[in-house]
């Protein structure tokens, strides 16, 4: 595993459970003695996601270093930062993102609702990710119209990013008939060894628990590529 990494948590919409897998996988490479970092940088409608990252890093960040926009109108954010006058742009956050990056081995950065989804004025997690050459991590809700929406995503990826990418399909807390059968349709189109499954978490879970799961370990071990 290569030091100084930055994993990019993305999703195909708003509360698919990027926050879940970023607090497993701050925890997990905790539990392996890994210095890690984990950050939401920007946030609208409250900070429960940043708090959340905050108490699975254990006071190794403030909530102000990991999230340092947050707006309170629950809009895509580059709409609730103007509802408050403010201006949120990709230099400003790639500053922070970097200086963080130089505390830690490896740094989790969540984005807000879609990959496509306006973060600031004139970006979105796409530009981020890229900018910051980093691993993209597509979270998607393991129900019927999965196979279109990650397979939207990847496509909005550049090619080069898309190669390198991971799919996590995250069963919804009522499977539905294509639950089971989605990553073998999805790897018809996609790498079959970069598609992965975790099971429904819920918005409140244990994450030392979590991982105590061997199948769990495994998929995030093999997510990591450690």
């Amino acid at each position: 595993m290569r030091v100084k990494q930055i994993f990019c948590i993305c999703g195909t919409d708003t509360g698919v459970g990027k926050t879940a897998l970023t607090v497993l996988l701050t925890q997990f490479l905790r539990t392996l003695g890994i210095n890690v970092g984990a950050l939401k940088p920007i946030s609208s409608g409250g900070r429960a996601d940043a708090c959340a990252l905050q108490a699975v890093l254990g006071g190794a960040l403030t909530l102000d270093e990991i999230n340092p926009w947050h707006f309170r109108p629950p809009l895509a954010p580059v709409l609730a930062a103007r509802r408050e006058r403010k201006c949120v742009t990709l230099a400003d956050v790639l500053v922070h993102i970097r200086t963080m990056q130089k505390r830690f081995d490896i740094l989790l950065v969540e984005g807000a609702g879609g990959l496509l989804s306006p973060l600031g004025e004139g970006f979105n997690s796409r530009d981020l990710l890229t900018a910051l050459r980093a691993m993209p991590v597509i979270v998607c809700p393991n129900r019927l119209g999965a196979v279109n929406q990650a397979l939207l995503t990847l496509e909005a990826l550049p090619k080069n990013f898309r190669a390198r990418a991971r799919v996590l399909l995250v069963s919804p807390s009522k499977p539905d008939v294509s639950t089971d059968i989605n990553a073998k349709l999805l790897a018809e189109f996609f790498y079959a060894k970069r598609i992965f499954r975790l099971p429904r978490l819920g918005k409140i879970f244990e994450a030392r628990r979590v991982i105590r799961n061997a199948a769990v370990r495994h998929t995030l071990r093999t997510l990591l590529q450690i």
